[in-house]
């Protein structure tokens, strides 16, 4: 398959907005620069074409920048497909993302938050390819965390938000000091 190699920016560029999707959307490619807008078109494509399932496999280091790749395919999505409803899929499929990054993100020697899950996201088009709804698995990748940390590393986000609310009477609900042994 195709293999695009995209590096970090770290800040919005003028490249993932809408004219970009338009100007990826209906070419083939090659026609133009290698671009995530260009390999969502590619499986758009081919997805209508031959009414066949299409995957986009998103890899990479920590802080390589797959979740908003991730991000910008499924807005190409949103965007060149458009849904059956007036609903806004792409914010459905990542309401998810700030319980997930509390629960799972930790800080590591190259990513200040860093997700230790893997993601599984399956959009569904109807026979007119449009978006009518969607599906994210999350995979907790480093199960190893709860017990060891790197040196420099901060452990999973959440267990330092709870230890830092214990004296919050909301804490006391939760019922997690008999087993942490903290003080209420």
């Amino acid at each position: 398959g195709i293999v695009l190699v995209a590096i970090n920016p770290y800040e919005e560029l003028p490249i993932y907005e809408d004219d970009a999707i338009y100007a990826y959307s209906d070419q083939n490619m090659g026609d133009m620069d290698p671009h995530i807008f260009a390999v969502a078109e590619k499986a758009y494509k081919q997805m209508a074409r031959d009414e066949k399932n299409q995957s986009i496999i998103v890899s990479g280091e920590s802080g390589a920048g797959k979740t908003v790749s991730a991000k910008y395919a499924m807005r190409f999505f949103t965007t060149i497909g458009g849904s059956a409803s007036n609903t806004n899929i792409e914010a459905k499929v990542l309401a998810s993302s700030p319980i997930l990054e509390a629960i799972g993100n930790a800080k590591t020697t190259r990513n200040d938050n860093s997700s230790r899950f893997g993601k599984y996201i399956e959009i569904g088009f109807d026979k007119r390819c449009h978006i009518i709804g969607a599906n994210i698995r999350t995979y907790l990748l480093e199960k190893s965390r709860v017990v060891f940390q790197a040196e420099h590393e901060r452990n999973y986000h959440i267990f330092y938000q709870l230890c830092a609310s214990s004296s919050l009477p909301e804490f006391k609900d939760l019922g997690l000091s008999k087993y942490w042994n903290l003080p209420v």
